[in-house]
């Protein structure tokens, strides 16, 4: 039996308070393809209790014991990764095969990362005569967005649980099926009554109940910066930790010293990515001025052998946008593009040739953008890539951090010029020719791309209180 239409509250699969179903949209047909309910403050206030009754015994865990029950969540994800995989694809578009290697592949990196990081985490530290105790935080509300719903959750729950915090989360309602699967989960590994609970809702009904609740201890939220700065204000009426990862709008710094062809070519699959939704895409292109109509002609070439299409082909490199709401955005911002005079290289308004439904973007590629243009400065959260000249390695720099955002940077270039940039970019991560991923760095960004840091131990940190037992040693 489906539990799309149920919540998982204190252990097990409930029916909302006040019942309210929302149509669950696959962006490729533009047609629904199945339900799930709305929550109200009625079912926080129920997961919230359960949370709050469950902390007492769960807090008191041994790391041990917490260290097991991650990884008996570890197998039951496993199991179900192939269902996970589906519903990813269904509910946002996903190629399946990105689907399968990327999305899920994300929550069980993160999970497997969170495992090790527990094995030798230190939760007790002597300084002089004071003990040094880390404890967990309490009920913590998590807040996940649809474009990477495993890699976030995972990012969450994983070190909710290692800390033995209790928690409520809501996964966006609008890719809501792997979160469901995410619970079942949960439920399948024998997580303790109360300590894991998910309500599914809208950011206003359910989000914001949970930021302002005053049994809530914190608030964990990855999203856009504009509802990041709504839950920020709701939760500080009780003065609770807010964790934000919100949005992106990050700069990709080809140096004179680069592989152009590569590090063009590369930059373009980076961005188009997921269909360019990601907060961290490499959505700036910045090249030396001499090179500009060069790296034109290659980010053409490579954006045209990307396949947009039916998620479920084999063969698909992009799928469609995740609603209609992100595909009429990520229109107005191409027009924008071409109304304010930047050279538009490939792609363009509409959908593709070859589709005439589902929420497809033709990946598109500007040049001859500055800095001042409306496409240079909104996260646009679809394949749109913006190539700007720049004279100078300052001020390459200088347009890179003019930005209100500061989550990721890239350099390409010789591996000793490239470290030399790093330093003088404001961004919580940077990333030099285009390195594999890292379970393990810390990933957060400066300014109004949130605050707090997540993966491995990084996140671990966020969901403890520092406690100073002085005179411990005497």
């Amino acid at each position: 039996m489906s539990n799309h239409l149920k919540f998982f509250i204190n252990g097990e699969w409930v029916e909302p308070v006040v019942p309210v179903a929302l149509d669950v949209i696959d962006p490729s047909t533009e047609e629904p393809f199945t339900q799930i309910a709305l929550g109200s403050k009625a079912d926080v206030d129920k997961a919230v209790a359960a949370a709050k009754a469950a902390f007492p015994a769960f807090s008191r865990w041994t790391q041990a014991e917490r260290l097991a029950l991650l990884k008996r969540i570890l197998w039951e994800y496993e199991k179900r990764a192939e269902d996970i995989a589906q519903a990813v694809s269904r509910e946002m578009g996903a190629p399946i095969a990105f689907a399968r290697d990327s999305q899920v592949a994300a929550g069980h990196g993160h999970l497997s990362a969170t495992i090790t990081a527990l094995e030798t985490y230190k939760f007790t530290e002597d300084r002089g005569t004071t003990r040094i105790v880390k404890e967990p935080i309490g009920v913590v509300a998590l807040i996940t967005p649809w474009n990477w719903p495993l890699n976030q959750i995972t990012c969450k729950v994983g070190p909710a649980i290692a800390t033995g915090c209790t928690m409520v989360l809501k996964p966006s309602e609008i890719a809501p099926i792997s979160g469901v699967i995410f619970a079942e989960v949960m439920e399948a590994a024998g997580v303790p009554k109360g300590v894991f609970n998910m309500v599914n809702g809208t950011g206003p009904d359910v989000g914001q109940v949970m930021a302002g609740h005053p049994d809530v201890d914190m608030v964990s939220f990855t999203g856009s910066t504009r509802a990041g700065i709504i839950v920020a204000k709701t939760a500080a009426d009780t003065v609770k930790r807010v964790a934000q990862e919100l949005g992106g709008k990050s700069a990709n710094i080809i140096l004179p010293d680069a592989d152009l062809k590569q590090a063009v070519a590369d930059g373009v699959t980076g961005c188009f990515g997921n269909s360019g939704q990601s907060c961290d895409a490499p959505t700036r292109m910045l090249v030396p001025r001499a090179w500009h109509d060069e790296a034109l002609n290659v980010a053409r070439e490579a954006a045209e052998k990307l396949v947009t299409g039916d998620p479920q082909a084999e063969g698909t490199d992009l799928g469609p946008v995740v609603s209609k709401v992100q595909f009429d955005k990520i229109q107005r911002l191409i027009e924008a593009g071409i109304s304010e005079g930047a050279t538009l290289v490939i792609g363009g308004p509409g959908r593709p040739e070859n589709l005439n439904r589902g929420y497809y973007i033709r990946p598109t590629v500007f040049g001859n953008v500055n800095n001042k243009m409306t496409i240079a400065r909104e996260e646009i959260f679809g394949p749109v890539l913006s190539i700007l000249p720049y004279d100078s390695e300052e001020e390459a720099i200088e347009i890179a951090n003019d930005t209100p955002y500061g989550l990721a940077a890239y350099v390409q270039g010789e591996p000793k010029h490239a470290r030399k940039i790093a330093p003088y970019l404001r961004a919580g991560s940077v990333y030099l020719n285009y390195p594999d991923w890292d379970l393990f760095s810390s990933f957060g960004g400066y300014k109004q791309s949130g605050n707090g840091r997540e993966y491995a131990d990084w996140g671990i940190h966020d969901f403890l209180e520092i406690k100073s037992v002085v005179g411990y040693g005497n």
